[in-house]
């Protein structure tokens, strides 16, 4: 337990900071499942629609992930590779895979 007044009202900032902390983790979280559903969604059923679904959705896991590393919540590192992880995943869903050239004999 703080004895001082001035480690009470540091415990009392940290636990404040770690729960906000926790709340914008969370919602990242949140948003990346459900743009990874709509992701698959899209793979399973191309159409405008669920395109326009799935673009909605990473630009509100972009934004939050941004504001997240704004506040200080993610280190800039970790925003920029879940922002990437975001981005490959549809990549890898909706591109025919490409195959690998054939050998040439000789």
């Amino acid at each position: 337990m703080a004895n001082t007044k001035s480690a009470l009202k540091r415990a009392e900032i940290a636990e404040r900071n770690r729960l906000r902390n926790k709340a914008y983790k969370s919602a990242v979280k949140t948003l990346m499942k459900k743009y990874f559903v709509a992701v698959e969604t899209y793979a399973a059923n191309p159409s405008p629609e669920s395109k326009q679904e799935v673009l909605a959705r990473m630009s509100e896991a972009y934004s939050k992930i941004d504001r997240a590393v704004k506040r200080g919540v993610l280190h800039p590192n970790n925003g920029a590779r879940k922002k990437s992880k975001l981005a490959q995943r549809l990549k890898t869903r909706t591109q025919p895979a490409a195959t690998a050239p054939a050998a040439t004999a000789e």
